[in-house]
């Protein structure tokens, strides 16, 4: 159960900084296709330098003249050496600066990335349109922010600008200045009157972008008088500037902020219940850490968060650092013995820390664990136990003074490898003969995936194709590894169905040679065909792997000892090159004796039940329900639910906030009531499988009745309205979105009419005078 949690918490710290390099992916593929644009044949551009310096050439130039990236002259004018008098006669002959690259940007955008003031002002002048957005919803004044080019933000703002217009993903000049940590430009956009409390995709504001990136100065700028941002806002993970710079290390924006606002809270929790000290300490900065405690006291060490985490059992799980937790224990409000609301302490939290420093310098097979527990012993014997409380356990160290703390026993750890051995022992003897497998019958080919307990590989067995999941040698600390092997081993043995993967066998021999071997799947995943090769399936299709999986649901449910799936999502949906589909990865799975309720799961955060991630409650097989209508709402729309949110926010907004997936106008109404039973926040409210598969099946049989736009869906960005559940936080319309670059794609694709009509128009001509003579400028 604790180290299903602590896999829980890993999930999440490992996904924490995923919106932050969305961005920074996104604003760097902006930067590539402006960048594309701007290449040009040698050449090319050898003779277009020579029209632009030449008045007699340039009165004799082609005005229909494209480059191969869709560049017109007034393009080329910006880049290739025109001047203000070229783009004003190219403007009177009828070229309009409205017309788009192929990469999507006008030549207003080009001058504004080049810094070009003299064609900037002479384009303005001729009746560009100065809010005229192209790729990724962009105006020329974010282009403007984010190459730096703080004289084109002048101009254009001088122009009227609108300095608060937003772009695709909602940013302002002033978001894009404040996370490039561009001073001059956003000095010149607050003078010219920024709102610096606007809010991003995700609740993001400037003031959180410098934080996280560690601009003290812009960090000063944003909250100077003149500007006054929220020191407190939230983004939509409730995390306020302080928890951003304590989590990145920059202790001199932690000290300012603590030291000149009296406004700032430094005990507020994001909605995982994180201070910003729990943050400092997970990542190991110390001399936030030290900070935090100096300036803003003791409180956030007595907090813990959902998790049942303090600051002090993050120092030990995740910061290793030794001075750090060091210095934390000297804080008196510290216990080491402090019981969290899950029943685990702080020293073995410590222990574990200590144990993994001891063996991260010493192999395992040198170093003995006598020699390491003594180690734990010295360290540990300085710290006291408070005089009212009594030793935990009966390897609490004599003397009777109290100055020792309880610290495990080897013995323990022998305990715990006998119950593994004796789990393995019993599987062997249990499992019938014609499933085991030596390990010289099983060759592994390619890798085909991957997890946490080692890799998938295609492979052969017994003259098969088949795929072989080996696990990795078992080592310290492993037993849930070894769990998760057997019981997966077990439950695979006793199924037999069409629309389940089938069990070929398993190596027992040796826990370092663990292996699981089922028959291989030669389609690949779902969510595979959906995200990586971005198949487009009609509805048919897409209702035949739905009820293929409901069957597969329906089995696993309907066994006289239930199987919950625990971890059903887009990963572990297989599907076979005619279009059927069987489920597959039971590692997490449970045979429910006497329907008995489970707590802890170690299901995939984005698919999973309210009921589980919360922990309020137990919960039952209908927590598979809730995954299956996430992957029907994905196959669906093609889309990734809450693409925009890291799996755990995704987790905690549906559990915490009852938000939902946008149910659009491409999903069928019979089977958007079927989703929103589904994933209804009452488990009790939802259908069984049994119902699913017979809803879905006349779905199948009316298919000519369904809505025409549903059979090529890709999914829609708008929320349904037919339950407020759909909404979502960061306010209309923005309960869902593709991944950044997506989002950007369709923003573009909805701006790019006048390119696509000005091709159609006029650009015969210009591509008829390119095939036969490329570099003909002549008219």
């Amino acid at each position: 159960m604790g180290k299903e949690r602590t896999i829980l918490q890993d999930i999440y710290r490992r996904q924490v900084n995923e919106w932050k390099k969305k961005v920074s992916e996104a604003y760097t593929v902006i930067t590539d296709r402006l960048e594309d644009d701007l290449k040009i044949k040698d050449v090319e551009q050898s003779e277009l330098k020579l029209v632009f310096s030449s008045d007699e050439a340039f009165s004799k130039v082609n005005l229909n003249y494209r480059t191969e990236n869709g560049l017109s002259l007034l393009h080329l004018c910006c880049i290739c050496g025109g001047n203000k008098a070229h783009i004003r006669t190219l403007m009177l002959k009828g070229l309009r600066p409205s017309r788009l690259t192929k990469n999507g940007f006008t030549a207003l955008h080009m001058a504004a990335y080049r810094d070009n003031a003299e064609l900037l002002t002479a384009l303005l002048h001729g009746g560009a349109d100065i809010q005229q957005v192209g790729y990724g919803a962009l105006t020329a004044l974010h282009i403007a922010a984010i190459a730096g080019n703080h004289e084109a933000v002048d101009i254009l703002l001088q122009h009227g600008a609108y300095v608060n217009v937003q772009d695709a993903v909602f940013f302002t000049p002033l978001h894009i200045a404040a996370y490039n940590g561009h001073e001059q430009v956003t000095r010149l956009l607050l003078k010219f009157g920024a709102d610096v409390n606007m809010s991003g995709e995700v609740g993001d504001r400037p003031l959180h972008l410098a934080s996280a990136k560690g601009f003290l100065t812009i960090t000063k700028l944003l909250l100077e008088e003149g500007s006054k941002a929220d020191v407190n806002a939230q983004d939509n993970e409730d995390h306020v500037p302080l928890h951003f710079c304590s989590r990145f290390g920059h202790h001199e924006i932690v000290k300012y902020l603590l030291q000149t606002n009296s406004d700032v809270q430094p005990h507020v929790v994001n909605i995982y219940g994180d201070t910003p000290l729990h943050l400092a300490c997970y990542n190991g900065k110390y001399e936030v850490v030290k900070e935090l405690v100096h300036l803003s006291g003791t409180e956030s060490l007595l907090k813990e968060n959902i998790f049942s985490e303090t600051a002090f059992h993050s120092a030990c799980t995740y910061g290793k650092n030794l001075e750090m937790v060091k210095f934390l224990l000297d804080q008196n409000v510290v216990n080491i013995n402090h019981q969290g609301r899950d029943g685990h302490t702080g020293e073995i939290r410590f222990i574990f820390f200590v144990l993994s420093n001891c063996y991260s310098k010493t192999s395992l097979t040198t170093f003995p664990i006598n020699k390491c527990h003594d180690g734990i012993v010295t360290l540990l014997k300085h710290y006291k136990r408070p005089l009212d409380e009594s030793p935990c356990n009966e390897y609490s160290q004599p003397g009777g003074d109290g100055s020792y703390v309880s610290v495990p026993s080897p013995l323990g750890k022998i305990k715990s490898m006998t119950k593994e051995k004796a789990d393995v022992l019993l599987l062997r003897a249990s499992l019938p003969s014609h499933f085991h497998l030596p390990i010289s019958e099983i060759e592994c080919h390619e890798i085909i995936g991957s997890g946490s307990f080692g890799k998938v590989y295609k492979g052969r067995c017994r003259n098969k194709v088949v795929a072989v999941k080996r696990y990795r040698a078992n080592t310290f600390c492993s037993k849930s590894d070894v769990d998760m092997f057997c019981r997966e081993v077990s439950i695979l043995s006793r199924l037999n169905h069409p629309c389940v993967i089938q069990f070929v066998g398993a190596c027992l021999d040796d826990p370092s040679q663990f292996a699981i071997v089922t028959q291989y799947i030669s389609g690949g995943s779902l969510f595979s065909l959906l995200h990586e090769q971005k198949r487009n399936l009609d509805l048919q299709s897409k209702l035949i792997i739905a009820i293929d999986v409901a069957k597969g649901m329906e089995y696993l449910h309907n066994l006289t000892y239930p199987i919950i799936h625990r971890d059903l999502n887009s990963h572990n949906i297989l599907l076979y090159e005619d279009g059927h589909a069987v489920v597959a990865d039971f590692g997490a799975s449970y045979v429910i004796h006497k329907m008995q309720n489970l707590f802890h799961s170690l299901q995939n955060l984005r698919w999973m039940a309210p009921e589980v991630f919360s922990q309020s409650t137990r919960y039952t097989i209908k927590a598979d329900v809730f995954s299956y209508a996430l992957c029907l709402w994905e196959l669906l729309t093609g889309e990734i639910p809450f693409a925009h949110l890291k799996p755990a926010a995704a987790a905690a907004d549906m559990a915490y906030h009852h938000v939902r997936p946008p149910i659009g106008y491409s999903i069928p109404k019979p089977i958007s009531s079927l989703l929103m039973r589904g994933w209804n926040t009452c488990p009790e409210g939802r259908p069984e499988f049994s119902e699913v598969v017979s809803h879905l099946e006349e779905c199948l049989c009316d298919i000519e009745l369904m809505s025409p736009g549903s059979s090529n869906s890709s999914g829609s960005l708008s929320p349904s309205a037919s339950s407020d559940c759909l909404a979502a936080r960061g306010g209309p319309g923005r309960s869902h979105v593709a991944a950044l670059r997506t989002r950007f794609e369709l923003e573009y694709a909805l701006n790019s009419r006048s390119y696509s009509a000005w091709s159609h128009r006029d650009n015969v001509t210009s591509s008829r005078s390119q095939r036969s003579q490329p570099l003909d400028l002549k008219g």
